[in-house]
């Protein structure tokens, strides 16, 4: 596909976080071409109002949600909503031929009642939930190739599914001991005004929060569920940290064989990962920094054994808002199109 080639691209909520790291993809994809904006709260104002500092790049308004108009407009549609609105959205969508990518939690999970339980939200759309894909291109790239909806991966889940991946997949640990302990930035609360994340109430402090019962739990553990062949429980404990854009994933397991050691299994993880060129395994003894993966859709993995303990420790660090949301799901869209997964992403932080 020659360069002069421009796909029409509309995104639904682009006025959130995900949203605007989206339109401003956009502007660097040889490929694609923004043609809609749409929106509910902020319909009729310009996108340069909402954020100024695109308004010279972007010169758009945004407009009401129309399925007609957006089918007539754009090909492939984001939708960067709240839970439970994909769902009413991406039927339409897709009876009128288009590609869908949605960055809620609507269409993550392959069993709907774990979502309703989880979410708190009645369905009916079991016929297209069962067409979604789970758009993590290191596990699924082949079912993202031929795909019409993707289910976007939440940013902790995909920390935390890159760590664990080659140890699920492989059988290298016992699953069930699995334990991640996740940090993430503020960012990943949404632009929506809440109290915990005023300034006062984050700087100089760290948090856990949703323990026990964070609602990213299921996913990570439908994924690995999927990998080790039979139903995973893992723990799953997030943590706020005084950060605008970031997540470490830590994770902790018993390894099934205590003969392992570090240089087995970084061998393990690269092989694994040797056609995934997001996903960086350090060398031994290098630890990741969330800063190395700001601002681009990079993974960086670092992974330690305890041979006191007979635990495997792996580090992961992403970029929320990119790896872990926009950068991601245009990830998924260059593979549905045929394009290098690579194409108008950002590949380098800027440092320090």
């Amino acid at each position: 596909m020659g360069d002069l080639v421009r796909v029409p691209v509309a995104i639904v909520g682009a006025s959130g976080y995900g949203g605007v790291q989206l339109v401003r993809l956009l502007q660097d994809h040889p490929h694609l071409e923004l043609t809609y904006i749409a929106g509910d709260s902020t319909v009729g104002q310009d996108f340069g109002v909402l954020y100024p500092y695109l308004a010279h790049a972007v010169v758009q308004t945004v407009e009401a949600v129309d399925v007609e108009v957006i089918a007539e407009r754009a090909k492939i549609v984001f939708l960067s909503l709240p839970n439970g609105i994909a769902c009413n959205l991406a039927p339409q969508l897709l009876a009128k031929g288009c590609q869908v990518l949605d960055l809620s939690a609507d269409y993550r999970f392959t069993d709907l009642a774990t979502y309703k339980a989880w979410y708190n939200t009645d369905r009916t759309d079991d016929e297209v939930n069962h067409q979604a894909v789970y758009g993590l291109p290191e596990l699924y790239r082949d079912r993202i190739r031929n795909a019409m909806l993707i289910g976007c991966p939440g940013c902790y889940p995909t920390a935390s599914l890159l760590a664990l991946a080659p140890l699920m997949k492989q059988g290298l640990i016992v699953p069930e001991t699995a334990i991640i302990d996740a940090k993430s930035g503020a960012s990943g609360g949404g632009r929506t005004a809440k109290v915990g994340m005023l300034l006062a109430e984050a700087d100089n402090a760290i948090a856990p929060y949703g323990v026990a019962r964070h609602r990213h739990t299921p996913e990570i553990e439908q994924i690995c569920s999927d990998l080790a062949g039979r139903e995973v429980c893992v723990q799953f404990t997030p943590h706020l940290v005084p950060m605008v854009r970031g997540i470490l994933a830590t994770v902790y397991a018993n390894l099934r064989d205590p003969g392992l050691v570090r240089e087995d299994l970084i061998t393990i993880y690269k092989a694994f990962y040797r056609n995934s060129p997001w996903v960086k395994i350090l060398p031994a003894g290098v630890y990741p920094q969330t800063k190395w993966a700001a601002g681009t859709n990079l993974c960086y993995i670092s992974i330690e054994v305890d041979p006191r303990t007979d635990r495997v420790i792996v580090m992961s660090v992403i970029d929320n808002l990119l790896k872990g949301q926009a950068g991601q799901a245009i990830q998924c869209l260059n593979i549905m199109q045929g394009w290098d997964e690579m194409l108008g992403l950002p590949k380098l932080a800027f440092y320090p």
